[in-house]
């Protein structure tokens, strides 16, 4: 499969990629924001790679109208294609039962054990760290990334990390963001406007073409 070939455990041998961030979520769809985030995190912690792992099944929420696991990793491979340093890792649509990102994690130090595993997450979701599964061994098997948007209060997050007794194990990144959302594409897909701004020409072409999200051809088009 084309997927896999790009998931870092089939991509190199762990000698030729020491240190990994991997950037996780539902991509419904993958916006041009996720791409800033893997980049600017890539650039300030100067990972050899990141990757985003889009989720088979997420645990914690339904997927509003998901269009499947294999549509989302597509659209993913489309915002990625000519990034440098970013790729795709198709380990959780690709595993059966709920995707925990611990499991995900466990499984890329497994196959690579000497490389060091950053895990990149929004600052809205580190706040509730404590009620993931096994976030203990999540902390231990990778550093946590926090991307901080407007809004969001540090002091939450790191009210979080410090209950797990984690602290030195959390860094933020400081990089400015993009402002757009999932929800927002698929809102603007459905009303048949443009999201070419939100999720660039690649996926936008992608989602006009399968008509995702209710979109018609005008989802591709730039106003």
């Amino acid at each position: 499969m084309p997927e896999r070939s790009q998931a870092p455990g089939h991509a190199a041998s762990p000698d030729q990629r020491r240190s990994l961030g991997v950037l996780g979520g539902t991509f419904n769809p993958p916006t041009l924001g996720h791409l800033a985030i893997a980049g600017h995190a890539r650039e300030q912690l100067g990972l050899e790679r990141v990757v985003l792992v889009p989720a088979g099944s997420p645990p914690h929420k339904q997927i509003a109208g998901d269009p499947g696991p294999q549509r989302r990793l597509e659209m993913c491979r489309l915002l990625v294609r000519g990034a440098d340093g970013l790729s795709v890792c198709a380990l959780e649509t690709e595993r059966d039962g709920p995707s925990y990102t611990v499991d995900t994690l466990r499984e890329l130090h497994e196959r690579h054990p000497e490389t060091e595993l950053t895990f990149i997450v929004g600052a809205d979701v580190a706040g509730t760290l404590p009620s993931w599964h096994e976030p203990l061994e999540l902390l231990e098997l990778a550093t946590l990334a926090v991307a901080e948007r407007p809004g969001n209060d540090r002091g939450v997050v790191l009210e979080a990390v410090a209950s797990l007794g984690g602290l030195e194990r959390i860094c933020f990144l400081d990089a400015p963001l993009i402002d757009v959302s999932s929800s927002r594409a698929r809102e603007q897909a459905a009303a048949g406007e443009p999201i070419e701004r939100l999720v660039g020409a690649d996926v936008a072409e992608y989602v006009a073409e399968h008509a995702l999200y209710g979109a018609g051809a005008g989802a591709r088009a730039v106003s």
